[in-house]
């Protein structure tokens, strides 16, 4: 690790010191990766802060400075929160669970700053995408009230706090708890997860249709889309799967005809992304995939791709929740996979029930069943790579999500040069 910058955003003791540093992989040859860090300095060690805030020491002119990550300290987190929105006024602050490449920060309840730890030159896409949702009035994502830009780059956003029902991830969790503890089909539990999962259909399809109206829409370029495939499975899967034989479905996208429009989207839509409000559900997090290059998940693609991360997000939870119970005999297997079945088939339904989005989708239905399971796989693939480096125990869950796919391939249909003629 290189420090590239450092300043001093609060004199004194404790200290706010805001650092930018480069971390090059492969033996410092790799390409370079940014990170702030705001951390705080301290004459004596913050005994009250958990171990894993400390960063160390480090000798000043005025005596050793005992180095911890600021946001982790309530004073120095409020004092940096202050800088990032001089014109809004909070004095309590909380640390928002769950985060792994960001830190969010919950102020006096009603606002909540996340602040990206690694960063990329230029617009954050969760910024960048909900300031123009934003701009055409699209009132299911949170709009940014703030942003601390630097030289061009994003290196925070405050919004407000959305109270809420839970996530989706939440939710669907307690829907399938509560089937297996019954052992009834989920049609004739309370928290029946069917409605839920028909009004997130809805809201995800409006959103595509704002997308395409912030954005705009062109025709889809299926060999580009293959190319980012394949390029994604050999970075994250080489060894691991069968990557010619995934790369060969890939390829079809190539000579496909009928694959709708690419527009800006989600590009990692899933249950943990979405959040329940009062009348809708609300989408969150629009950085895409941590995986990609920023400037692939830049790029436009088909609305299809973020409806396959949330057909397997509904396939994932059900899983999970069954691996949970202990007892994955055949009766809550089978439940489980009712429960996924309805809750993907409520939710394409509510999709579908957006005139406005089908001008964005391929238009015959064989197409469009295709491309989705197309980008399942993508999906499926890129889950084999986070289990892998997070959570090893389960990444057999989508490992058989990928072997069903390729066993129930569906094709696309390719196209006829003489077709037109």
């Amino acid at each position: 690790m290189t420090v590239r910058h450092v300043d001093t955003l609060l004199d004194g003791w404790p200290t706010l010191l805001w650092v930018l540093a480069e971390v090059r992989g492969d033996g410092g040859r790799g390409e370079p990766v940014w990170y702030q860090l705001p951390l705080g300095a301290a004459s004596a060690h913050p005994a009250a802060l958990a171990d894993s805030a400390h960063v160390g020491r480090l000798g000043t002119p005025r005596g050793e400075a005992h180095l911890f990550d600021a946001l982790a300290d309530e004073e120095l987190a409020l004092e940096f929160c202050s800088l990032l929105a001089p014109d809004l006024n909070f004095s309590t602050v909380r640390a928002q669970p769950g985060e792994q490449s960001n830190t969010s920060l919950v102020l006096d309840e009603r606002y909540i700053v996340k602040v990206f730890r690694r960063v990329q030159p230029g617009a954050n896409p969760d910024v960048e995408i909900t300031e123009a949702l934003g701009r055409i009035g699209f009132g299911g994502v949170p709009v940014p009230l703030a942003v601390w830009r630097r030289n061009g780059t994003d290196f925070a956003v405050v919004r407000r706090f959305e109270r809420s029902r839970g996530d989706g991830v939440e939710l669907a969790t307690a829907s399938l708890r509560e089937m297996f503890n019954r052992r009834r089909p989920p049609r004739d539990c309370k928290l029946d997860f069917a409605a839920e999962s028909h009004r997130l259909g809805r809201d995800v399809a409006s959103l595509h249709v704002a997308l395409a109206e912030a954005f705009g829409a062109a025709p889809a370029d299926g060999a580009a889309w293959a190319a980012d495939m394949a390029a994604q499975l050999h970075r994250v899967a080489d060894g691991h799967l069968d990557t010619d034989r995934i790369e060969s479905v890939y390829r079809r996208l190539g000579t496909a005809d009928d694959l709708g429009m690419a527009i800006r989207i989600h590009g990692d839509l899933h249950l943990g992304q979405v959040l329940r409000v009062a009348r809708h559900w609300m989408v969150l997090d629009f950085e895409g995939e941590p995986a990609r290059p920023v400037e692939e998940r830049r790029r436009p693609s088909s609305p299809l791709r973020d409806v396959a991360g949330m057909t397997r997000s509904f396939h994932y939870a059900a899983g999970l929740a069954l691996r949970e119970t202990g007892l994955p005999d055949d009766e809550l297997r089978l439940l489980a996979d009712a429960w996924a079945e309805r809750a993907v088939n409520t939710f394409l339904s509510g999709y579908a029930e957006v005139d406005e989005v089908h001008r964005l989708l391929p238009q015959a239905r064989a197409s469009r069943d295709a491309l989705l399971s197309v980008f399942e796989m993508d999906k499926a693939v890129y889950e084999v790579a986070y289990e892998l480096a997070h959570r090893p125990d389960l990444v057999d869950l989508p490992v058989r999500a990928v072997e069903r796919l390729l066993d129930g391939e569906d094709e696309l249909p390719a196209h006829d040069p003489d077709e037109r003629r």
